[in-house]
């Protein structure tokens, strides 16, 4: 089984990559390679199999058919310009999104074999402007160049799948809570720093209204569904390719109570607000009330509660207090 990540050098990416590593096996066969590639070389993972990292611009088709050429049993199609920064650099956002997206399936459309192709869209590519709650065959509304990106890929993805080209697997990730490292150019990056920030000492900006709510979801919940994805029968998922992946529905305000459950009241305190007009009205455009029934036909899983996503986060994703 050859597997290729791309974005592997991503929050995700990299979470994914280690959680295959760690099962040495996928869709019943053993893992025998396992390649990372990013705009940035990915940092390297330890696996019990060869594990490789390539420096990828996927805008680039020369080298995307380069990479591509490799022969891999499953492609995760993780990369992307992100919600705000798509939103704020047009160009950018379709240049990576759009003919990004479309060069991976043309450089799968040429291979003899058929791969897996996974396809991390979003649910950005709904709206609120649409009967709620969302269903996997509610027509895509996006109100953001992002969205809009994410759902042409996903026609895409359906099309060159029918055709046989390629066995597309389109989900649409929930916002992923609560992410290690630094903010990033997400619109929704504010849903982490409210809860990470505060929990490693550090003050942190709300930017919408308590009463805000977000459809998210673990990293931990996130990746494990990115492996049953993989794993299905293309049989089993029918003609409907793109679908949602389990969230959970919640407001700033709910994580909040649960971030002073879990910590108590200082560090709570350390989170400001102050509301940023152009966050919130992306944030606000987004379907936060979806239900999965493809996916829970699937069998693909979902959190317990936001204050277990905490405790993961503390477990496994803090910053050690002797590197702040």
């Amino acid at each position: 089984m050859r597997i290729l990540i791309i974005g592997g050098g991503g929050f995700v990416g990299q979470k994914l990559a280690r959680a295959i590593a760690e099962r040495g096996s996928l869709r019943g066969t053993a893992v025998s390679h396992l390649a990372l590639a990013d705009i940035v070389g990915p940092e390297d993972i330890a696996a019990a199999f060869p594990v490789t990292t390539h420096t990828l611009d996927i805008a680039e088709r020369d080298q995307v058919d380069a990479i591509i050429a490799q022969d891999w049993d499953v492609i995760y199609h993780l990369a992307a310009v992100v919600s705000a920064q798509a939103e704020a650099d047009f160009v950018a956002g379709m240049r990576t999104n759009f003919f990004g997206t479309f060069n991976i399936l043309e450089a799968c459309r040429t291979r003899v074999e058929v791969p897996v192709l996974v396809y991390a869209s979003s649910v950005a590519s709904f709206s609120t402007d649409v009967p709620q709650p969302i269903q996997d065959w509610t027509a895509t509304t996006p109100q953001t160049s992002y969205g809009t990106q994410k759902a042409i890929g996903e026609l895409l993805l359906s099309d060159y799948t029918r055709r046989g080209f390629i066995d597309g697997r389109g989900v649409r990730l929930p916002t992923v809570v609560v992410r290690p490292g630094k903010p990033n150019a997400a619109a929704s990056s504010f849903f982490s720093s409210i809860i990470r920030e505060p929990l490693q000492g550090d003050p942190a900006m709300c930017p919408v209204d308590v009463e805000q709510e977000v459809w998210l979801a673990s990293p931990r919940v996130t990746v494990e569904n990115l492996v049953r994805v993989a794993e299905v029968e293309s049989e089993a998922i029918g003609a409907l390719r793109n679908f949602s992946l389990p969230g959970m529905t919640t407001t700033v305000g709910a994580m909040l109570k649960a971030l002073e459950t879990v910590a108590g009241e200082n560090v709570i305190g350390l989170v400001d607000h102050e509301r940023d007009p152009v966050i919130e009205k992306i944030v606000q455009g987004w379907s936060s009330t979806l239900l999965t029934d493809k996916a829970d036909e699937l069998g693909l899983i979902r959190d317990e509660s936001f204050t277990r996503i905490i405790e993961e986060f503390i477990a496994n994703d803090m910053r050690p207090a002797d590197s702040a």
